[in-house]
């Protein structure tokens, strides 16, 4: 009896984490989607034009990351707080007013960061004419930050509240926005001022835009969310809950940034190689962010399944919903790998043209790198789910520390060493990423491994 209680209990878990997942990964492959389009878009556009988006998109997702880091704290603290009470609006409400504040806050140094990107660019030893048309690009995509973060601080209500579909639909919608205005502002088509460089940009803004927009109207007037009242009394602030929100948010965003920095230390370095390496590189690793997206979706089904679970007080369905993301996770890089390794020419092809003469070089770098993009799937994936895993248990400093010896104590050192100390080039880049990316994964995967435990214990401990 006991053992059909414990295998309903796993598909259970099982079928709630797929319901809950299959919108949030479909949500995440729609916003990354936002930035993909702009990469077809320019690769159609130039090489050169390319490059520079690659080093501005570059550092734009590491300022958005990290404050998309601290503002994702709203996801735990939500999951905690509605695991207690699932009619607790007043901490609900008090939690996403506190959201919205630190999205506003974190804006204004990254705005002023980004505003000054080329005489960064310049001083990091890239090219002149690259550098100010990455300026160029940045300085319309900048704006686009806040209205991104208010919506995901609202998406973080609704993936709490384990009603993520509407999120889906809204960032489909956005998608086709995108699109549409990006190409008729890249382009001159349908009746639009041919921008170049700058359209895709301003696309992504006004879709940006879009989405909070829509999220605004949908908790305002949808009946299930209008009991919430997320906007009333929203000019009062509460420095206890800021502080919480700040002292759980830093370490996440600061993990989230320690990862996203490596790689954009690969496109610096990928830079002083030459462009050609540079535009491959950006075929690339757009690839793996797509990728990304599953393991990511599911590591945001753990912290909000572990959490609820930590919430109502049942430590065994908290060690489940852990592990049950976690093979999911991983196992939907498994087949990305192997996608990869399979059709790696059809996939770079969404990218460039890989019957053009011009882009044979690409082609060649960029099938190199993708062989190694596929080698670190099942370790980014798994890295991924662990980390959100430990975010359920509100575990944020520890995972911080391990990115930080992962990463920069071993990835961009042994990428560098390679790719100049032994003259692999951009291979040696990607090297030092797959080793990076395998030392964060063991050391989180062994860290939730010892918190199970845990959890397990205290379960037989209160009577089981």
């Amino acid at each position: 009896m006991n053992t059909m209680k414990t295998a309903q209990a796993w598909h259970h878990e099982l079928v709630a984490a797929l319901r809950l997942g299959s919108p949030l990964i479909l949500t995440n492959l729609a916003q990354v989607a936002l930035l993909t389009t702009n990469i077809v878009f320019l690769g159609r556009i130039g090489k050169q034009e390319l490059a520079a988006a690659s080093l501005a998109g570059s550092l734009y997702q590491a300022c958005m990351i990290f404050s998309l880091g601290l503002v994702s704290a709203t996801i735990p603290m939500l999951a905690h707080s509605l695991g207690k009470e699932h009619t607790n609006f007043a901490e609900v409400r008090d939690i996403i007013r506190h959201g919205f504040l630190t999205a506003g806050l974190i804006c204004l140094p990254f705005w002023l960061l980004l505003w000054n990107i080329e005489p960064l660019l310049l001083a990091m030893g890239q090219n002149p004419d690259t550098a100010a048309l990455a300026k160029d690009y940045t300085h319309v995509l900048q704006w686009g930050l806040l209205p991104y973060l208010g919506y995901i601080v609202l998406r973080s209500l609704l993936a709490a509240v384990e009603r993520p579909f509407w999120t889906l639909w809204i960032a489909i919608a956005a998608i086709f926005l995108n699109m549409l205005l990006g190409w008729g502002l890249s382009f001159g088509h349908f009746g639009l001022p041919a921008l170049g460089l700058r359209g895709p940009a301003f696309a992504t803004v006004t879709s940006s835009i879009f989405m909070f927009a829509a999220m605004i109207v949908l908790v305002q007037r949808h009946p299930f969310f209008k009991a919430f009242e997320v906007f009333q009394n929203w000019w009062h602030v509460g420095w206890p809950r800021l502080k919480a929100l700040l002292q759980l948010g830093v370490p996440i965003a600061i993990t989230f940034t320690l990862e996203t920095l490596v790689f954009y230390a690969a496109v610096l370095m990928m830079g002083t190689i030459g462009d050609t390496a540079l535009a491959a590189h950006a075929i690339v690793i757009q690839l793996c962010a797509i990728s990304y997206m599953f393991p990511l979706g599911f590591g945001q089904v753990a912290t909000i399944r572990v959490g609820r679970a930590v919430g109502r007080a049942e430590p065994i369905a908290a060690t489940q919903a852990g592990w049950v993301s976690y093979a999911l996770g991983v196992g939907c890089m498994a087949i990305a790998a192997l996608l990869m390794w399979w059709i790696p020419d059809r996939l770079i092809g969404f990218f460039i043209n890989v019957h053009a003469p011009e882009n044979r070089a690409v082609l060649i770098t960029a099938t190199h790198f993708i062989f190694f993009a596929a080698l670190f799937q099942l370790t980014d994936g798994a890295q991924a789910v662990a980390a959100g895993m430990l975010r359920g248990l509100y575990d944020t400093r520890v995972p911080m520390v391990l990115a930080l010896i992962g990463y920069w104590v071993i990835g961009v050192p042994v990428g560098a060493l390679l790719a100049f100390g032994f003259d692999f080039e951009g291979v040696g880049i990607w090297m030092g990423l797959v080793c990076g990316l395998t030392v964060v994964a063991v050391l989180m995967t062994l860290r939730w491994v010892r918190f199970s435990r845990r959890l397990r214990a205290r379960s037989y401990i209160n009577g089981h």
